[in-house]
């Protein structure tokens, strides 16, 4: 089977099982990426990018070196290359787990009950949960499924259409990467540079991609547009601004503002400063928001992969 259809069918299978089983619950492989990765830390950290950049390099590459390697040993082998794919992309995505943390996030916050959003908030993002009132939380809740529908759904489908299995594999890496060093403690301010810059440059396409799909698959794609223009620049994340900006255009929300991380408080830039606050309801729109961009995110990448194909054939 070739590549391209191998990587269409596999694509479509693989985020059909994230839908109807969502992450696997027990041996997750980026949770294992994640344990190997914090090993090697603890061999090569300094306080250095270079010595950063190394463990990138290693934690990465070794991951997409191996995934071409398995790659590789199953081509040309009936539908080995489709159910490859597919369990790759299940393990690779986590669109449904996204959106069920959201909603129990929400749900709690309609019950009334702040404690239980508190404690449910770590599980979709790192701000602290104990500095936020309700609106806050929302707040928080529709920032961080903006955001991860790029991360863990849109900008994996791209770089598998791009890379196939290593390409999917890759993105992952540096993701996870960026999320266990990336950030700017004293820690990890040298050696994480390196982690959260791969990461910034593997994100970009598919943070465009998503804030486009936002504004087509939204309810107001002008003030979706008009939002991503004007406000994605004032983010301090290259990537994350388009996304969430063009969420809350797409959705007549305001987002951005005032919030805190490890005990560090930001006032970062209001996106969409024409829409009203974020009530709790708005949780379930951007979630519903998020499937629609996952849905056309997987057209568009097989639709792309599969031209691509096509071209180079007629070349040969």
């Amino acid at each position: 089977m070739r590549s391209d259809h191998a990587f269409a069918y596999g694509a479509a299978a693989g985020l059909a099982a994230d839908l109807l089983l969502a992450d696997p619950r027990r041996g997750h492989p980026v949770a294992a990426f994640g344990r190997a990765a914090g090993a090697v830390e603890g061999l090569l950290w300094r306080d250095d990018r270079a010595w950063g950049a190394l463990h990138a390099v290693v934690c990465a590459g070794g991951a997409a070196g191996a995934a071409a390697l398995v790659t590789g040993a199953v081509r040309n082998r009936g539908l080995l290359p489709v159910a490859l794919t597919a369990v790759s992309v299940w393990a690779v995505v986590g669109g449904t787990s996204l959106g069920r943390e959201a909603r129990a996030v929400g749900g709690a916050l309609a019950a009334g009950d702040l404690d239980v959003a508190r404690e449910r908030l770590p599980h979709l993002c790192g701000r602290d949960p104990q500095a936020l009132d309700g609106p806050g939380i929302a707040r928080a809740v529709v920032e961080s499924v903006a955001e991860n529908t790029s991360d863990a759904v849109v900008g994996a489908l791209v770089w598998g259409a791009v890379g196939g299995v290593p390409g999917l594999v890759a993105f992952r890496a540096v993701n996870t990467l960026d999320a266990m060093v990336g950030h700017k403690s004293p820690r990890f301010r040298r050696f994480g540079w390196a982690s959260a810059r791969l990461d910034d440059v593997a994100g970009w396409p598919g943070a465009r991609l998503t804030a486009a799909l936002a504004a087509v698959a939204g309810g107001d794609p002008r003030g979706a547009v008009r939002a991503w223009r004007a406000d994605a620049a004032k983010h301090p994340s290259p990537n994350a601004g388009p996304v969430e900006a063009s969420f809350a255009g797409a959705l007549g929300v305001r987002l951005g503002g005032t919030l805190s991380y490890g005990g560090r408080v930001e006032h970062r830039p209001v996106l969409n400063g024409a829409g009203r606050a974020v009530e709790v309801p708005d949780i379930e729109r951007a979630v519903r928001l998020s499937r629609r961009v996952s849905a056309l995110a997987l057209a568009v990448c097989v639709g792309g992969r599969l031209a691509y194909g096509a071209i180079e054939r007629r070349r040969t």
